[in-house]
């Protein structure tokens, strides 16, 4: 019993409740009743949660509170020991159930808690001879909760009543419920950008426009000494490029009361329209092909990750690998591409001269040589498709749109003419709403990727400006090339084996997103074209 200490956990739901004297009462109080028992205050683990609801379990899921009590189940908390802590509604004020579970939680674990604000202990010894001491605590959770419970209400009625008002454009003040962007601050009567976080999100944005990912671009901001790096409001800011792109704009999604909104304008722009629908085009990208910007390898791999390559003669995906090799003259790293199922068929049937794999640098030289040719370019985006597909996309888009927004039009000239909606056509109503702004959003993506569309003679060039730093390995242009061949080809296959293929070349075939396909031959070890391209039937 000589190692059991008094600890103090105080929790305020909101920092403003930190500013009284209630933290130097309860240090006063704990210090003088570890005294009075002849115990040691630990000083060290006096815990404290500022702006943690006890009523949605925050302080237990990333709180001070939820430590304290993993310590007591792995045992690290000596038995004997004790917690106080103001009242049992500073522990939980989540359902009575799990509110007492909490408390068990640490009463079975031989530690006695302490209120200070009455002066009670609960322990098993006392509990057992006093049961009622059950009934008290259960009575005070009960009354902790239904507070909380009614005070969230409350809320969010008021919230609702805001929304409601923005959306109507009868109110224009803040309102509450949950976090607002790094970028944005409050000055009293209005949101405005905070200049040295908005140009750091900015930066950001156009950095994963340009393809690259999370990872990469927190090693740019720390090389480049932009203020975001390092805090994590960093990764907040990347999180909601994906997450939620609307804030970009000035809206803002809140739900309450189980309706949603769209506050239109209630945060400064941070972009502009034609920024904002070429963000949306590459969000939409990166959802078509998975893990486009790598950032994971010094090497980043031109064709695999995408959902992109595949093996040409079993279908299975292919993947990249790299080893650095160490020789004479120093390292040297050798990159390749294999099919892992034709690998390991082969490798059971011991088959050592079954090809299964190639070099990655002849495979990159030989599409980059072919995509910088303007003629074979050319060739390769013929029948229209790309910006024809995409204009019918974009009417049918359109359409749908026109048809949903008159569907509104009808329901909401039923209102007038009726006292009150019925419930089914006020829910119809609202998913109609809901299924207008991705129609929207659609739409921009669309405009997005028709705008960004260049002549194929500037697509051309911009292989070519690629090729030496693809070649040399450089980080940024292989990021930005992997991005080119995703925006350019819907499939690629490849043969490594087979009769016809020779045992010194390696087969390609290249499918565009125009529905065009051509079939390269390649020298395995110089990437030259063994023979000419043709059209596959």
């Amino acid at each position: 019993m000589e190692n059991r200490k008094v600890y103090s956990y105080l929790r305020f739901s909101a920092a403003k409740q930190a500013t009284g004297t209630s933290i130097e009462r309860q240090a006063e109080y704990a210090l003088k009743w570890a005294e009075s028992q002849g115990m040691v205050l630990d000083q060290t683990l006096t815990m404290k949660d500022e702006g943690l609801s006890a009523y949605h379990q925050k302080h237990v899921r990333s709180g001070a509170l939820g430590l304290f009590l993993e310590a007591v189940t792995a045992g690290r908390i000596p038995t004997g020991s004790v917690l106080i802590v103001e009242g049992l509604d500073r522990l939980s004020r989540a359902e009575p159930i799990q509110a007492q579970a909490q408390l068990y939680q640490i009463i079975n674990a031989d530690i006695t808690v302490v209120t200070s604000v009455d002066g009670k202990q609960y322990n098993r010894e006392r509990l057992k001879a006093n049961p009622m001491d059950l009934l008290y605590s259960l009575l005070v959770m009960i009354r902790a909760h239904e507070e909380s419970e009614t005070k969230s209400k409350r809320v969010a009625a008021a919230v609702l009543r805001r929304c409601q008002g923005w959306e109507a454009g009868t109110f224009r003040g803040k309102v509450p419920g949950g976090k607002d962007p790094s970028w944005v601050r409050w000055n009293g009567q209005a949101f405005e950008l905070e200049p040295v976080m908005a140009s750091a999100v900015k930066t950001a944005i156009q950095l994963y426009i340009e393809g690259n990912g999370p990872v990469r671009i927190l090693q740019l901001f720390e090389e480049q000494g932009i203020p975001m790096t390092g805090s994590q409001r960093a990764s907040n800011a990347l999180a909601l490029i994906t997450k939620q792109p609307r804030l970009f704009i000035g809206q803002r999604p809140i739900s309450t009361c189980g309706e949603s909104f769209v506050l239109e304008g209630y945060y400064p722009p941070l972009l502009t329209a034609e920024e904002y629908a070429r963000l949306l085009a590459a969000i939409a990208e990166r959802k078509q092909a998975p893990r486009r910007a790598g950032g994971k390898s010094d090497y980043p791999s031109l064709f695999t990750g995408m959902s992109l390559a595949f093996c040409g003669n079993c279908g299975g995906k292919i993947v990249s690998c790299n080893s650095t090799r160490q020789f004479e003259s120093g390292p040297s790293v050798y990159r390749w591409v294999r099919c892992t199922t034709c690998s390991l068929t082969a490798s059971m049937a011991r088959l050592k001269n079954q090809q299964a794999s190639a070099g990655a640098t002849a495979i990159e030289k030989a599409v980059l040589d072919y995509c910088s040719d303007q003629l074979n370019l050319d060739a390769l985006l013929s029948g229209g498709g790309r910006d024809a597909t995409l204009q019918a996309e974009r009417a049918l888009t359109a359409q749908t749109l026109a048809e949903t927004e008159h569907k509104i039009t009808k329901i909401l000239d039923a209102a007038l003419e009726l006292d009150e909606l019925p419930q089914a056509l006020l829910r119809k109503a609202k998913e109609l709403e809901d299924s207008l702004v991705g129609l929207r959003d659609r739409i921009h993506q669309l405009d997005a990727k028709v705008t960004a569309g260049e002549p194929a003679e500037a697509t051309s060039l911009e292989w070519a400006a690629l090729r030496e730093g693809v070649m040399a390995l450089d980080y940024d242009a292989r990021l930005k090339c992997r991005q080119l061949i995703a925006n350019t080809f819907s499939k690629v296959q490849f043969f490594f084996k087979g009769g016809r293929i020779p045992e010194n070349c390696v087969d390609i075939l290249l499918t565009s997103r125009t529905g065009v396909s051509r079939w390269l031959r390649i020298d395995r070890k110089t990437g030259q074209l063994v023979r000419g391209l043709e059209l596959v039937k």
